[in-house]
């Protein structure tokens, strides 16, 4: 007795089409995996639609899984983003694209909304949770290069390299270190010891 279909569990009383009898063990072992691990939405017919130049490497990671993927290096305005999410599954983002209560009603497949960067602020969370969709983030995203950049920063301050370099471009030469500090030695004060404080 065979399935009756990907879906069910019970049993038919029907005999396996004259085809499957006729099957070669292997083709008939690679057709119940798949039916095996089939899920009730295929992942081929997700589309997914990746915006702001959204890393390569992860991309080509979704299409490889079998996902339809579109990839912009742009942010979208609203009105593009209502003409291309009204068939979409899942809208991928980073901190331009502004995912407004209009796009999010005007949405009939919606099933998430990724950001790929710290904050959400820029998705009305609200108009979101009204339709079932959950949003998500990135919270390590850019943790390390902003600690590093806070560190540069310190030692450039602690310098002046700012003001030498704006004092040489009005063809200046401040050669004197007046004013000018090592960090060696110093206490840095964090106000905030969160991802990028911990870091």
């Amino acid at each position: 007795q065979g399935q009756c279909c990907v879906c069910c569990t019970r049993r038919c009383e029907f005999p396996p089409p004259l085809y499957e009898s006729m099957a070669e063990p292997s083709a008939k072992r690679a057709r119940v995996a798949e039916e095996e691990t089939a899920t009730s939405f295929p992942k081929n017919k997700i589309k997914v639609l990746l915006l702001e130049g959204v890393s390569q490497r992860g991309i080509q990671m979704l299409k490889d899984d079998g996902f339809q993927v579109e990839a912009l290096k742009t942010a979208l305005t609203e009105d593009e983003l209502l003409e291309k999410i009204k068939d979409l599954h899942v809208l991928g983002i980073r901190s331009k694209t502004q995912v407004s209560k209009k796009v999010i009603d005007a949405s009939n497949r919606l099933l998430a909304i990724a950001c790929f960067c710290i904050g959400t602020d820029q998705v009305d969370l609200a108009a979101a949770q009204k339709k079932g969709v959950p949003v998500f983030n990135a919270p390590f995203a850019n943790t390390r290069s902003v600690a590093e950049l806070i560190i540069g920063n310190i030692v450039g301050l602690s310098r002046k390299i700012g003001d030498c370099t704006a004092t040489m471009h009005r063809g200046g030469w401040f050669k004197q270190a007046v004013g000018c500090y090592e960090i060696r030695g110093k206490t840095l004060g964090l106000v905030g010891y969160g991802h990028i404080g911990s870091q």
